[in-house]
């Protein structure tokens, strides 16, 4: 495992993927080394699957039974599984220090917990049902002040998925989102917490569900030139979006950082309640570059429809850049198809952003012209020599 982490970037700064090249190098190197062919082939596999742990936990559906047995085919023992969700763990956190936080690490470990029984024969130590119980114990607990009834309305609200991706601190701040819609009456509700260290500001927003709300909470995070930097998107069972967008940090002072965020909301509330157009507010706010980019990262376009029966599956990837996000989602919403979920997230430099679509009749996108358009309209977006301007904005 020392050996892996030590050189899991070294095939970085060729044309070939640096995991494929990585591996390759591994097998070279670690005789010298003196590790034992079994050791060798561990140490090659490790690093031509560094990523691959945190592409199905962060951009795949880890509640779809297939994502998980996809997942268990490649690791294929307990012990390969331990090893990568280390090496996996300790990539990220090594990236920067807002990079790591709570929900990619329940990510994480729902997809080493789903995937154990798989690869251990049917055992594991803490079965499904039972981890969500405990999830959902836990809350009850750091809720304890609260009325029981009041508790049991915010569990009954979502899906079994819910309590195995979302964190225990984030369930916190959804439940007080929720609580404050309860007791003013209204259907919209926020919440802002702000980290100094991570440089990331959470703003969680609790509002009716509809086609392009993603795209409308995209659009006004862009207006006001706030960078997402990742997004836990979250549908009750009553048909609210219950989503959570991490911005980077713009300003130094807590008290300025609220501010924004306060604007932000503001702006929500008016698109929501028709008083402000989102195409208008992105005229006067030019969406540009944040600066010199340090490091070129290759757009690249992935439709898939065997990752699920129903839904085709979109993965984008480019240099991140404040109002992404928005181009992205308002590209798809203007082709006709409708976002079932979203799993949006940063590593340093690049964007990986996956979409669960289909279209308007609820089928999967399969027509090769239109599967041809949409891979054009979307690397348009993604092409780091693109002019920066966005798009002609959705009508919202």
């Amino acid at each position: 495992l020392l050996v892996a982490a030590f050189i899991h970037d070294i095939g970085k700064g060729r044309k070939e993927s640096h995991s494929i090249v990585g591996a390759r190098i591994a097998r070279k190197l670690c005789p010298r080394l003196g590790l034992t062919a079994a050791e060798t082939d561990l140490v090659a596999w490790l690093l031509e699957e560094h990523l691959t742990m945190s592409n199905f936990a962060h951009s795949r559906d880890i509640s779809d039974p297939d994502t998980i047995r996809a997942f268990a085919d490649i690791v294929q023992s307990p012990e390969r599984l331990k090893l990568l969700l280390v090496l996996t763990c300790s990539d990220i956190r090594a990236v920067g220090p807002g990079v790591w936080n709570g929900w990619k690490g329940q990510l994480l470990r729902t997809l080493y917990h789903e995937t154990e029984p798989l690869v251990a024969g049917g055992h594991t130590q803490i079965p499904r049902d039972e981890r969500i119980d405990k999830a959902q114990a836990a809350l009850r607990q750091a809720l304890v002040d609260w009325p029981a009834a009041a508790v049991d309305d915010f569990i009954d609200r979502h899906y079994p998925n819910y309590w195995l991706r979302t964190d225990l601190s984030t369930q916190i701040a959804h439940a007080n989102v929720l609580r404050d819609a309860m007791q003013s009456r209204g259907k919209f509700a926020t919440n802002i917490k702000t980290d100094a260290f991570t440089a990331i500001t959470e703003l969680t927003v609790f509002a009716p569900n509809h086609a392009r709300l993603l795209s409308l909470f995209a659009g006004a995070c862009a207006a006001a030139g706030a960078n997402i930097a990742g997004a836990h998107i979250t549908t009750t069972r009553d048909g609210y979006a219950l989503d959570t967008f991490l911005l980077n940090r713009e300003f130094e002072d807590d008290e300025d950082e609220l501010r924004r965020s306060r604007r932000i909301i503001n702006t929500i509330e008016s698109l929501l309640n028709g008083k402000e157009r989102l195409a208008t507010l992105l005229r006067k706010k030019r969406i540009g570059s944040r600066g010199v980019e340090a490091f070129t990262v290759e757009p690249e376009v992935v439709i898939n429809n065997a990752l699920s029966d129903r839904l085709t599956v979109l993965e984008v990837s480019g240099r991140d850049r404040p109002g992404l996000l928005y181009e992205l989602t308002s590209a798809l919403s203007d082709l006709s198809l409708d976002i079932s979920s979203a799993h949006i997230t940063t590593f340093g430099e690049k964007a990986v952003d996956v979409f669960y679509v289909t279209d308007l009749l609820g089928k999967q996108v399969v027509n090769e012209a239109r599967q041809a358009a949409l891979r054009t309209r979307l690397r348009s977006i993604l092409d780091p020599t693109r002019p920066k301007s966005p798009t002609e904005p959705a009508r919202v």
